[in-house]
Parts: structure tokens; sequence; C-alpha cells
């Protein structure tokens, strides 16, 4: 099976955090390491991305916060055809994670083209990153699917996510879509309203 990528967000993910629960669990994933997790740079994290991607060839990608933004940030550019399907939890506004953490952040602008792989968005209610509204608006500009995972914060260790059984099993339906196709075609525009609770 292709490999799956893990992109975390500021600051990495520590020890007890579902990404990294996640790697402990699947032997097929690994961690797209970055040499400054304190001061991200987009060019700098996607440069490591997508050399990471063409060693792999193809990969699935779970990403988490900023991470997220750095996943949609492949849209347009070749190494997004290895990209077989990405699960993207959390993702964060920049707008607010600026504000969050002055100074820290060179990411540009909030990505907003369609991507060009099978995708599933995860939020939440009470995300203090990203409001519903706005989680909303950016799974349907990527073209993502979207589940609510309800009163979640920003599904991380702060908010009581270790080991995530759902994170997995989302995972699962986004493999089931890719798992005929030998190569990732344009992806048809897809719904991102219609949001699923079965968390």
């Amino acid at each position: 099976m292709a490999p799956v990528l893990m992109l975390p967000g500021l600051f990495g993910s520590e020890d007890a955090h579902w990404q990294t629960a996640w790697l402990r669990d699947h032997p097929e994933s690994r961690l797209v390491q970055q040499d400054n997790w304190d001061h991200p740079h987009l060019s700098v994290w996607r440069a490591r991305l997508e050399a990471v991607l063409e060693d792999a060839g193809e990969a699935y990608i779970v990403a988490h916060s900023l991470g997220c933004l750095l996943a949609a940030s492949l849209a347009g550019r070749p190494a997004a055809a290895r990209v077989r399907g990405a699960l993207l939890v959390a993702p964060c506004d920049l707008l607010v994670t600026e504000k969050l953490h002055p100074g820290q952040i060179a990411f540009g602008t909030m990505p907003t083209a369609e991507l060009p792989f099978p995708s599933i968005v995860v939020g939440s209610l009470n995300d203090h990153y990203m409001s519903l509204d706005r989680l909303t608006l950016f799974a349907r500009l990527w073209g993502s699917e979207l589940r609510n995972a309800g009163l979640a914060g920003h599904v991380n260790v702060a908010s009581g996510y270790g080991r995530w059984p759902g994170g997995y099993r989302a995972f699962e339906t986004l493999k089931a879509r890719t798992r005929h196709l030998d190569k990732i075609p344009p992806k048809k525009p897809s719904l991102g309203r219609g949001a699923s609770s079965a968390w």
C-alpha cells in the first residue's frame, strides 16, 4: 500500500498527540520531518513535503492544523499528482493563527484552490483556530467532504485526543475511495457542505 505521510502543524505533534500514536500504530506511516517546527515557512515546508512525495512515488496524507494548509498548498503543483488522498484534521485559519502566534508563521494566504485528490476535512464546533463558518467555507472550496467531530476543540492533546480510533475510521473511508485506482485522475467537484457527525 502507498505510505501515509503525517503532517503536523506549528510546534509539531508531541508524544501524546494522536498523530504520534498513529505513527506507532501504523508501520506504513512516516513523519514528514521539518527542520524548524517553531517558525513554519511555507516554501521550506512544502519543498520538504514535495521531496518526500517524490521519493515515495504515491502517498496518502494525514494532516493536522497548519499541516492541512501545507497539504492544500499542493493544488496546482506537479507533486499533487502523487497524493492518493488526504485526511485534513482541524485546519487552522491563518488570520486567527497569526494573531495567536505573532511573528512565527510565514505561510502567505489561505489556500483556496480545489484539491485534485480526494479529501476529508474533520473539524469541530468549538475550535479556537477555525470558526465553523470558515471551516465550512474552506471545505467547500477544497472540494472536501466535511465531517463534524462535535465539541472536539482543535482535535489535539488539550482537547483529549491521544490515540484516535475515529481518525482511523475516517482514513479507512478515504482509502476505500481510492483503493481501486492506479492513478488519481482529476477529481470531480464534491459537496463540502454535507457535514457528517458520525463520531
